[in-house]
């Protein structure tokens, strides 16, 4: 950080290159001043209400020091805050740092470390968790500690803020694991942003102005380039801060949403409830569901409940949200191909896929290798990673680290994973992190987390241990959730005399998976 910028004068708007995220809140806010933009607990905020808060704040930051291309953490639950936060961040040229909300302190401080973050904005929840977090600027949001959030954004008057920026200026830095078992950042620019937005109108849904967006998923995954593609298209955010089944079923019918983001686990919780049998959903239009595999029963029962609405998504943070689709024409029922209802889609518009050998050449069609994308939604690289840049990013291809195949038509068949994680409930998990975590317990020696089929969360985090007699599956979860966030912990526990091993000592998982499969525990 340096010194502060000057304030714009009016005069010299409006701004810059339409390359810049943040002008996409500008233009609806031009066209559509009066619509509602966010609603959140009862209250209601325009467009021309969030585009001038986001300004105050937007001049805020760069009043405290904040210059270009300086990371801002944000650790909050989904709340419109979190909305205006990226915008501001984006107007003026900083790069956004959207964390899980369930991450613990000392998972924060490594966040905030790695990509060398110059301000940490936190929600009224997490005030003892960011007194533990070393940075020098904190703003919080519903409090008073540290600095109020509400002294920059509600100050009001200041003029528009959105600076040209290089379409190539970093926007997003979207934390993944990765091969080191530490989470590295996917850098995202401000390029891969509108196009995420013209491709999501483009394959997923497009949006309008009349529109209702539901988002009850994580703000700092899926459901942010949701948000940016809603207030893109002017249309109404609908924002719970929790996913309560009840609740989204109740205000679907209540606000007439029209269409959501969801993970396959919030998908089967809705079928789960009670709540939807009496519902009325006949508002909606679109429900995007990814992150992770649905089961071909719960796909079924969600087409019969729903109705021809879904429309599956597969991405990941560095391509994000953008590399195949299964169209919602394609989830009717009545037309419904049950092999291709098993795949993910074909290729997103304007993005290319193929799938590569060890040696990155193309296979035939219908064999099985690791899938390779190429398009504009692909990262520029990770985060001060440029040998794990080097390793993804080859021969201007990505190289996703699943295994998948590609049929005669395009469509392509997600079957495994070469990288070693678990996605539970939408969420990635690296196994690694979590036994580095195991092996700090005493009385372990060995241990190999794995997922397993889980109906409701997609695959469920279990870890085999040998250890000391007396060893309790309880006593490991207990520790585990001493260390780190609840969604990384083991779900099952197995106490095993030894782990299953090849000839060279590699721990064979498919191995445990079989065995464990059913995610219950064995002796």
């Amino acid at each position: 950080m340096t010194s502060g910028l000057s304030r714009p004068r009016a005069e010299e708007k409006p701004p810059g290159l339409a390359g810049n995220a943040g002008r996409l809140l500008f233009e609806a806010a031009r066209t559509h001043p009066g619509r509602v933009a966010v609603i959140f607990r009862e209250s209601e905020w325009s467009y021309r209400e969030l585009n001038d808060r986001v300004n105050a704040l937007a001049l805020g930051l760069t009043k405290l020091g904040l210059e270009t291309g300086d990371r801002v953490v944000l650790w909050m639950k989904n709340c419109p805050q979190f909305i205006e936060t990226m915008f501001a961040c984006w107007k003026v040229g900083l790069v956004v740092v959207p964390i899980n909300a369930r991450l613990t302190p000392a998972e924060v401080a490594y966040h905030v470390t790695d990509c060398a973050a110059s301000a940490l904005v936190y929600g009224a929840d997490f005030i003892s968790g960011a007194a533990q977090v070393d940075i020098a600027l904190k703003i919080n949001v519903g409090g008073e500690d540290d600095l109020c959030y509400e002294d920059l954004a509600g100050c009001g008057g200041a003029d528009e803020q959105t600076r040209e920026l290089p379409e190539d200026a970093p926007a997003w830095l979207f934390y993944t694991s990765g091969t080191t078992g530490r989470p590295k950042a996917a850098v995202i620019t401000h390029r891969n942003l509108v196009f995420v937005v013209v491709s999501w109108c483009a394959d997923l849904y497009c949006l309008r102005a009349d529109d209702v967006v539901l988002h009850c998923a994580p703000l700092s995954h899926g459901a942010g380039f949701h948000a940016l593609t809603a207030v893109a298209r002017g249309a109404q955010n609908l924002v719970h801060d929790r996913f309560d089944p009840d609740l989204v079923i109740a205000d679907i019918a209540r606000y007439r949403v029209t269409t959501s983001w969801l993970v396959p686990t919030q998908v089967r919780m809705l079928l789960d409830s009670p709540a939807l049998s009496r519902a009325d959903l006949s508002s909606l239009r679109s429900l995007v569901y990814g992150g992770a595999p649905m089961h071909a029963v719960d796909l079924t029962e969600a087409m019969t409940r729903f109705g021809p609405v879904l429309c599956q998504l597969y991405g990941q943070g560095e391509a994000p949200m953008t590399i195949s689709y299964l169209s919602t024409d394609e989830h009717r029922l009545e037309r419904a191909d049950r092999e291709v209802l098993s795949s993910a889609g074909v290729a997103r518009t304007g993005m290319e896929i193929r799938i590569v050998d060890a040696q990155a050449t193309s296979v035939p069609v219908g064999e099985v290798g690791e899938i390779a994308v190429r398009g504009p939604a692909v990262m520029t690289g990770y985060w001060n990673r440029p040998d794990a840049t080097g390793v993804a990013l080859r021969h201007g291809w990505l190289h996703t680290g699943d295994l998948g195949r590609l049929d005669e038509r395009g469509y392509l068949y997600v079957l495994d994973r070469l990288k070693d994680f678990v996605i539970t409930g939408g969420s990635n998990v690296y196994a690694r992190e979590v036994e580095d975590v195991l092996l700090q317990h005493a009385a372990i020696r060995e241990a190999a987390v794995f997922g397993v089929p889980d109906r409701l969360w997609g695959e469920a985090v279990t870890a085999a241990v040998v250890g000391a007699d007396g060893l309790t599956p309880d006593e490991v979860i207990a520790f585990c959730r001493s260390s780190m966030a609840d969604y990384k912990c083991p779900k099952h526990v197995h106490i095993c005399r030894e782990l299953p091993k090849n000839a060279y000592g590699k721990v064979l998982k498919r191995e445990l998976r079989q065995r464990y499969g059913v995610g219950q525990p064995t002796p």
